[in-house]
């Protein structure tokens, strides 16, 4: 599968995602005076939602569009939302990224290293963070980078959310989060993974456990996982997480469920 992040810009999964990684980002920054982010897999950093692969799809008009006019959002979507509509005053189709969200609220201490494989998509990502001085975008290996990088000018945040594209992507991450720990105690990370069924993702997990007792797990699923081939719902795996965090994704993936996932749908939050 030659996987492009356009067709699934700005559904219920990068709400779900994006809102829990700027309550995490904010939460780091109270407790760091300097961030070094680490994106393993950035993508574009922007994505046009009148664009073919959106319209085709339609899953942002059943998630950032209908987000855009609820009126009983809860806060923790407030940061994402104002960078949507801030994206918003210059092109009004336009769905902000990862790169684009995290490097837009770092400090003059933080920075942000944008890791990307596809040349196409590296373009795109300079051009993206062209205006944020805080920003580099690496042509490279996002795993191999955040191994490399951890604990190299300030607490690392790593963000892991690669295409599932490839068979060993689950080891991977085990293995860069290992590493990313040996490196740097201290580090952070915050893990994106799709839920088509309950084997798979309850295997990663207790792979995860063999790196480290602090995971806090943010599951949402939109629908009960009956069908494996489609994707059921999604989970944000994190690490070094502060409490902050908990009641906020919490609060993303309760609304999400509650008026954008099916009957079956659910949210629930734990650490282990």
């Amino acid at each position: 599968m030659n996987y492009r992040h356009a067709f699934h810009a700005g559904n219920f999964a990068d709400l779900h995602k994006h809102a829990i990684l700027l309550a995490l980002l904010s939460a780091l920054q109270a407790e760091s005076e300097a961030l070094a982010v680490i994106d393993t897999h950035a993508g574009a950093g922007a994505y046009d939602l009148a664009g073919e692969m959106a319209r085709r799809s339609g899953e942002a008009q059943a998630g950032i569009s209908r987000l855009r006019r609820a009126t009983d959002a809860p806060s923790v979507f407030a940061p994402l939302l104002a960078a949507v509509a801030a994206l918003s005053r210059s092109d009004a189709d336009l769905y902000p990224g990862s790169p684009l969200l995290l490097g837009g609220h770092l400090r003059k201490s933080d920075r942000y290293t944008g890791c990307e494989l596809r040349p196409d998509d590296v373009a795109l990502l300079r051009r993206t963070l062209a205006t944020l001085p805080t920003c580099l975008v690496a042509q490279a290996d996002g795993f191999e980078t955040a191994a490399r990088q951890a604990g190299k000018g300030g607490r690392a945040f790593v963000v892991i959310d690669p295409p599932f594209e490839r068979p060993d992507d689950y080891d991977r991450i085990v293995a860069t989060t290992r590493e990313v720990l040996r490196r740097a105690p201290d580090a952070a990370l915050a893990i994106w993974l799709p839920i088509k069924d309950l084997e798979t993702f309850d295997a990663f997990l207790r792979d995860m456990e063999t790196v480290t007792g602090d995971l806090l797990v943010a599951e949402l699923r939109l629908r009960p996982l009956i069908d494996p081939m489609k994707m059921n719902g999604c989970a944000m795996v994190m690490i070094g997480a502060p409490a902050a965090v908990d009641p906020a994704a919490g609060e993303a993936g309760d609304w999400i469920a509650a008026r954008l996932g099916e009957p079956g749908g659910r949210s629930r939050v734990w650490r282990t």
